[in-house]
């Protein structure tokens, strides 16, 4: 009996407690609308000075729409609605009919036109003062990357009205990325008052408007005019380094499509001695495919990716193994009659693509996951879809060096290579080897397209753009040798975009050649030449 009216008396407890606490939350709820709206109230008046006073209030509240209110206000979006007087925020003014939202609750609240608003005037002093004022309001922001924003925004803003906010909360900052650009953006305001000690904390930052401020000060005479000289020497020395970081970036990423493009090829003209002119065909097969698949999956771009790796290597694949059993099979031991084959199949395939998806180029939609850079710093960003493309290309590679090191046909194929007669003699099937190892090749070249349509379009003639260096790839690294492939395409992409800036992409191709065509005159077998008897 005790034992139920302790329980009883413990769940009334909590009960009232909760009921208690509710009322709290709704009272305290009530009590910052309430605040809200009276701060908003301030602000649509006549006077320019009262909403001045108004605007200094908002920016001292701690009201967590502070920041998006002061923003919406600077651009003309905090309106009240004629009918009932509610304060709302325009999100997009474009068309006719704007999307706006409750400014105190964020309810979403559909659309209104001009006609049903007012907005809230402000003049262009107003509109000074709200410039750092938004962006200090969001450096309360528990949001870090808001903080970031904010402090971002300061660079070059700060004035007499907000450098002591910014001091403080430069002091309170926890965040280094926020703490570094807070540090800036005071730096330049105290650089504008003179005070040469301002120079040192801009040291290294490569933020543009450091070197624009600090480039008429370098230009002068005296002891700070030596001071922002080196500063501006250091700075420009880390751009430089960084712009080699960037080129280096874009050098591996087109060396990785080079890889994708040349390592299928490399294989299959390892084994079976095959010059295929139509390997740019069987890459042009897999970006089609991707572009077929995001058809059929409309406003699902991350699925339809997905689902084109398997589907581009299995068509690509499909494709490559009808080249060889109609074509190539019966042309063994002739091989200009093979180059001449499937050069003709490459204008097939082309001719094929043209009347099925006609000659215009298709664009193909990169998820969001994919857009936009990985920001390292003001100076150097990686975007996402070319560090995708690296990752690719590795996992690839690894997957077809474990085929070719750990599998039973990587052990025939690399006995295949290496003495296809005394491989036969050893109980291997040469014929389905080949059969497997071009199906191997082309399917991997299916792979190499539905990379390639993430960076570019999707069209006929994308496959034309990398046969000649598929081939360079392969004969630079060596015939039939993964690393050596993997090297070798890596090397040349990186050449590449360290000579065309300044020799243009045209000549940059030319030497690439040329070094190539010296290259073999001394090491003809490549960098990383076959082993065995019959490796000659």
């Amino acid at each position: 009996m005790i034992s139920r009216q302790l329980i009883h008396t413990f769940f009334s407890v909590l009960l009232l407690l909760g009921m208690a606490l509710s009322l709290a939350a709704h009272a305290e709820d009530s009590a910052d609308a309430s605040q809200a709206k009276q701060l908003l109230e301030a602000l649509d008046v006549r006077s320019y000075d009262a909403k001045g006073e108004a605007i200094k209030q908002l920016a001292q509240s701690d009201l967590p729409q502070k920041g998006e209110w002061l923003e919406a206000l600077r651009d003309g979006r905090l309106q009240r609605q004629k009918d009932g007087g509610r304060f709302v925020i325009v999100e997009s003014d474009q068309g006719r009919e704007w999307p706006i939202k409750d400014a105190i609750s964020g309810e979403e609240l559909g659309t209104a036109t001009r006609r049903d608003l007012d907005k809230v005037r402000i003049n262009n002093q107003l509109r000074s003062q709200l410039q750092g004022l938004a962006a200090t309001a969001d450096l309360d922001s528990p949001d870090t990357g808001r903080r970031e924003a904010a402090a971002k925004r300061l660079i070059g803003e700060v004035d007499e009205t907000t450098a002591d906010s910014v001091a403080v909360r430069l002091e309170q900052e926890t965040d280094g990325d926020v703490k570094a650009r807070l540090r800036t953006a005071l730096g330049l305001y105290r650089l504008e008052q003179g005070e040469a000690d301002a120079i040192d904390t801009l040291r290294g930052s490569l933020d543009p408007a450091v070197r624009n401020a600090l480039r008429p000060i370098a230009a002068g005479d005296g002891p700070l005019a030596d001071e922002a000289r080196t500063a501006l020497n250091g700075i420009e020395q880390k751009l430089k380094f960084n712009r080699w970081l960037q080129t280096l970036y874009f050098g591996i990423s087109m060396g990785s499509v080079l890889v994708l493009a040349a390592i299928g090829l490399a294989i299959t003209f390892g084994v079976m001695g095959v010059i295929n002119m139509a390997h740019g065909e069987l890459i042009m097969l897999g970006a089609y495919t991707t572009f077929v698949i995001q058809q059929l999956l409309p406003g699902q771009p991350g699925l339809a990716l997905g689902l084109s790796i398997p589907a581009g290597f299995l068509v690509a694949a499909a494709f490559g193994i009808a080249i060889e059993r109609g074509v190539i099979r019966f042309l063994k031991g002739r091989p200009l009659e093979t180059l001449l084959a499937t050069f003709g199949i490459s204008l097939i395939l082309q001719q094929l693509v043209r009347s099925v998806f006609s000659p215009l180029n298709r664009s193909v939609v990169t998820p969001d996951w994919l857009q936009g850079s990985l920001v390292i710093n003001d100076a150097l960003a990686l975007t996402l879809n070319r560090l995708a493309v690296i990752v690719f290309c590795l996992i690839v590679f690894t997957a077809l060096m474990i085929i070719m090191r750990r599998t039973r046909l990587g052990l025939e194929v690399r006995a295949v290579t290496q003495n296809r007669t005394m491989a036969r003699a050893m109980g291997v099937k040469a014929a389905r080897v080949d059969i497997l190892t071009f199906g191997l090749g082309s399917g991997i070249a299916g792979l190499a397209g539905v990379a390639l349509s993430q960076l570019t379009n999707v069209g006929p003639n994308m496959g034309q753009s990398y046969i000649i260096d598929s081939f360079m790839v392969v004969v630079f690294g060596g015939v039939g040798n993964l690393w050596g492939t993997l090297v070798a395409g890596m090397s040349l992409g990186i050449v590449n975009q360290v000579i065309e800036p300044w020799a243009g992409a045209v000549l940059a191709k030319i030497l690439v050649l040329a070094f190539i065509i010296l290259f073999i005159q001394k090491r003809p077998r490549g960098l990383f030449p076959q082993k065995g008897r019959a490796a000659e």
